[in-house]
């Protein structure tokens, strides 16, 4: 069976992502770092919804456990898709209070650990390799773009090097049945932004939105699946903005 992978599945557009690509006929891998019940609970809901799902624990930012994760999902299926979503960040701060251990692990988790993953999944999906071909999306971040100043600089800036990590990607695998792309969400009703100290965040800024208002999960996820599906089958080394107009 085809199965598509989503780290850091078990909540905000992850979980949106993982449910819709249940519904396009994929058996979904949820990844999850720590939040094992609330995995559970996306498995469950797409299991009620007639797809087929399974849980897979690893920390995204340690190569053994994403190899490990990786040598589990070969047990279950052919991979075609990977969604790079899992990601950090802490609390806001401007750049002169940052420490070299929060960059370095903002870092293993949303750059190198993407890294990691897009490395396995090439090896499976690989035309060359022996594979079928599929399709890999990052997501990153409109904060790529705007640098995240007083807030999070080091997040942003791993952002930006997740969408470098998309088009050179991108070029290595066009020959081999690999489309590589990107989306950049703006500020999106998730709990992420609790993470950062400031749980009404999106509500703050919803006023400097040109649109006016935050995103849902469910709109990136959107864009995220119309990627991965044959729909888009010319579209690689592309990142689309979705970010209300921001």
């Amino acid at each position: 069976m085809d199965l598509a992978l989503v780290t850091g599945g078990s909540r905000g557009i992850g979980r949106a992502t993982a449910l819709l690509l249940a519904q396009a006929g994929y058996r979904v891998a949820i990844n999850y770092r720590q939040r094992a019940a609330e995995a559970a609970q996306v498995v469950a809901e797409i299991e009620a919804q007639g797809g087929s799902a399974f849980a897979v624990q690893a920390d995204i930012a340690e190569e053994a456990q994403v190899v490990r994760m990786f040598e589990e999902l070969d047990r279950h299926g052919t991979l075609r898709v990977l969604v790079n979503n899992a990601g950090i960040l802490f609390t806001q701060c401007r750049v002169e209070a940052l420490t070299a251990e929060r960059i370095q692990r903002v870092f293993a988790t949303n750059v190198t650990g993407s890294f990691i993953c897009c490395r396995e999944a090439v090896k499976r999906m690989s035309t060359q390799h022996g594979g079928q071909g599929g399709a890999i999306v990052n997501v990153s971040s409109a904060a790529a773009r705007t640098g995240s100043p007083n807030e999070y600089v080091d997040y942003a800036a791993s952002k930006g090097a997740m969408d470098t990590l998309t088009k050179g990607l991108s070029l290595e695998v066009a020959t081999q049945g690999i489309r590589v792309n990107g989306v950049r969400p703006g500020p999106i009703y998730t709990d992420m932004h609790a993470d950062g100290g400031e749980p009404g965040r999106v509500d703050r800024v919803a006023s400097g939105i040109p649109m006016g208002r935050g995103g849902q999960p469910d709109e990136i996820a959107q864009a995220i699946v119309w990627l991965a599906s044959e729909a888009a089958s010319y579209v690689t080394g592309t990142i689309i903005d979705a970010a209300g107009g921001r």
